[in-house]
C-alpha cells in the first residue's frame, strides 16, 4: 500500500497514527506540497492535491484521513480496533467524535496558525469563529476527559488519532494551558508509541521552519 503524505499535515499525522496502533506496513509517499512542481506532480495522481492519500493498489485509491481509517478497519480485522466493532452507540460516538474533531478542533486551529504565520491573509471574522470553535471543542474534551483516558472511553480510538495532532500545532495558534483534563490527555498522548514516532518525523521539521522564520 502506498501512502502519500506530509508530515507536517494534521490529517497525514491521523491515519500514520491509525496506521502505528494497527501495526500495519504501508510504503511512505512524500508529498512536496510548499512548491509548485510538487505539487503539479502530486495532482497527477491525486487531481484533488490533497493528503492523505491511499493506493492500496494501482487500481484502487482512499482518500480523506476518516475513509481510509475505515478500510483499515474493514481491510484488516484482526488489528485493533479504532472504531468498535460491535457498532451501535460506542461506534457512532467515536464517528461523531472524529467528525467534530476535523471540524471544530483541527480546521478551525489550521486557519488561526496560517493567519498567525501570515500564509493566510488576516481575517477577523473567520480567526474569530474559529477561535469560538476551539474553545467550545476545548471546554467540551475538558468534561469528556474528566473520568476516562481517553476521548471515547479507556480505548483509543480514531477519535484519539483526530484530535491529538491539532493539539501540537494548538500550543502556538490558541494555548489549552486553562483546561488540566485537555493537558493531562496531551501529556499521556505524547507517551503513545504511534504518536511518538509520527511525531519524531515531523517535529524537526516544523521547528526547522520556525528557526528560519525567527532568523528572517
Amino acid at each position: 500500500m502506498k501512502l502519500y503524505y506530509n508530515p507536517l499535515s494534521t490529517y497525514s499525522q491521523k491515519v500514520m497514527i491509525a496506521f502505528n496502533e494497527k501495526g500495519i506496513s504501508y510504503e511512505p509517499q512524500f508529498v512536496d506540497l510548499m512548491s509548485a512542481e510538487g505539487r503539479a506532480a502530486y495532482e497527477k495522481i491525486n487531481p484533488l492535491g490533497k493528503v492523505p492519500f491511499l493506493k492500496p493498489s494501482e487500481d484502487w485509491q482512499v482518500p480523506e484521513s476518516t475513509s481510509i481509517i475505515e478500510y483499515l478497519e474493514d481491510k484488516f480485522p484482526s488489528t485493533p480496533r479504532l472504531i468498535p466493532a460491535a457498532g451501535g452507540d460506542a461506534a457512532r460516538q467515536v464517528r461523531f467524535m472524529d467528525r467534530m474533531a476535523d471540524l471544530y478542533l483541527n480546521d478551525p486551529i489550521v486557519e488561526l496558525l496560517f493567519q498567525k504565520l501570515g500564509l493566510r491573509a488576516q481575517d477577523a471574522d473567520k480567526a474569530a469563529r474559529a477561535r469560538k470553535h476551539v474553545s467550545m471543542s476545548f471546554e467540551h474534551y475538558n468534561k469528556r476527559l474528566a473520568k476516562q483516558s481517553w476521548l471515547c472511553g479507556d480505548a483509543f480510538t480514531m477519535a484519539d488519532c483526530a484530535t491529538i495532532p491539532p493539539l501540537y500545532y494548538a500550543q502556538t495558534a490558541m494555548p489549552f494551558d486553562a483546561f488540566a483534563n485537555v493537558v493531562a490527555y496531551w501529556q499521556r498522548a505524547q507517551q503513545r508509541p504511534s504518536y511518538v514516532k509520527v511525531r519524531a518525523e515531523f517535529e524537526p521539521i516544523w521547528k526547522g521552519m520556525m528557526s528560519q522564520r525567527s532568523a528572517a
